[in-house]
């Protein structure tokens, strides 16, 4: 279940258009939600700034997922 970078907000899951968290194996990742971008990353900074560059730092369209996600390059 993602949860909103900003305290604030509510988490809105299917209106966040980035989601960032871990796979399976403890990558850090981020992806768009229409599978059309998105990266494995060193660090949860990494790709936390990468979806704020993709979103133009908007933080109620960049979600924390809480558990694992299943991530696959195609």
């Amino acid at each position: 279940m993602p949860v909103a970078l900003n305290a604030n907000q509510p988490a809105r899951s299917a209106a966040s258009p980035y989601v960032v968290g871990q796979d399976g194996e403890g990558h850090w990742v981020a992806f768009e939600t229409g599978g059309r971008a998105g990266g494995i990353f060193r660090t949860r900074r990494d790709a936390i700034r990468y979806a704020c560059v993709e979103t133009g730092c908007r933080p109620d369209e960049v979600a924390l997922a809480v558990e694992p996600i299943r991530f696959r390059l195609s």
